[in-house]
């Protein structure tokens, strides 16, 4: 008998990140049938099965590739440099405003994966060709990003906030300016830069 993976625990009980986890109210029990379909497509392709960041990741080689997960509203295939692909049926939906590289699919029915099998297949074998060749999304510097005025606010009224942040790396920056920003309410940005000001102090990023 095959031992259980990190990956199987996912399918079973989620991702863990919030208190739904292990209960039948998580989401990954919603679209269970269209993340197991999604699961056969994946590996067929033959990408390395593991779980990173509390979901299934599937990789070539160390490279990550795709992630599995969900939203409240369907089950996602996302594609870590989707905006690299040429994506001729128009399937890819880009994450938020300010995604720079990632892409995903959604799925809200099995019948929707198995309809969409080959080219979910050709997807895959285009974002393991475009991992394999080395190929880099450019990314804008956290220079370029826009800072969402709270935070512009907190790094003028606060000096040691201001020299932690400008000496974190770029990535933990644009990590940072994009969490921040991307909350609807400035009540809720404010929040955010408060609880993650230690972090940043310490010079630690979102996934640190």
């Amino acid at each position: 008998m095959r031992a259980v993976s990190e990956a199987d625990v996912f399918f079973m009980e989620g991702c863990g990140r919030c208190s739904l986890g292990g209960t039948p109210a998580c989401k990954v029990h919603t679209w269970r049938d269209e993340l197991i379909l999604l699961r056969d497509l994946v590996l067929e392709s033959g990408l390395t099965e593991t779980r990173k960041w509390g979901v299934p990741c599937y990789v070539t080689g160390k490279k990550n590739v795709v992630l599995l997960g969900v939203l409240k509203g369907c089950a996602t295939l996302s594609f870590l440099k989707g905006a690299l692909m040429k994506d001729p049926e128009n399937l890819l939906v880009k994450p938020g405003e300010n995604s720079q590289s990632a892409r995903y699919m959604k799925f809200t029915a099995p019948e929707e994966v198995t309809a969409q099998s080959s080219s979910i297949m050709g997807y895959l074998k285009e974002a393991i060709l475009i991992e394999e060749s080395g190929q880099k999304v450019t990314f804008n510097s956290p220079e370029q990003q826009p800072m969402c005025e709270e935070l512009q606010q907190a790094i003028k009224s606060d000096a040691e906030l201001s020299s932690a942040f400008f000496a974190l790396t770029p990535g933990r920056q644009r990590g940072y300016i994009l969490y921040f920003g991307g909350a609807k309410q400035s009540q809720t940005r404010i929040d955010r830069i408060a609880k993650n000001r230690d972090r940043i102090l310490q010079g630690k990023g979102m996934q640190d």
